[in-house]
């Protein structure tokens, strides 16, 4: 039987005062199978058209740092050191920068790795022609 999961977009903007935004990722949490795991696909053209000036090495360092507290790793501060849930709420919870998450959605899987790579293309790969 499918357990219920969670997920977040991960999304850069890079002028929050205009509010558009380019997803570069997403975080998945599934309890039932104590997995939390991210993934990013950064596009910088598409960022870049948002902002010519985005500060991309600041981006990648932000995405360096929540890939780090999603995976628990010890150089990754006292978040890191958080349960798999409590890491995922620390994660998603609102902010107001140029690296944030959507808010929380949810649905079924019986496998959330591979879940979370058919989310990845499904909202972050650059959208193809819409096949019907």
């Amino acid at each position: 039987m499918p357990d219920l999961f969670e997920y977040a977009m991960v999304r850069v903007m890079p002028r929050v005062d205009r509010g558009e935004c380019v997803n570069v990722g997403v975080l998945l949490w599934c309890q039932a199978a104590n997995y939390l795991g991210s993934r990013c696909l950064v596009d910088r053209a598409r960022l870049v058209c948002l902002d010519p000036f985005v500060d991309l090495d600041a981006v990648a360092a932000h995405l360096t740092a929540l890939r780090k507290v999603c995976a628990g790793g010890p150089d990754a501060g006292p978040a890191a050191r958080l349960s798999g849930g409590e890491r995922f709420r620390w994660l998603t919870a609102p902010r107001s920068t140029v690296v944030q998450t959507s808010p929380v959605h949810t649905g079924f899987t019986d496998d959330p790795p591979a879940e979370l790579d058919r989310l990845v293309e499904l909202l972050v790969a650059p959208p193809g022609p819409i096949v019907r």
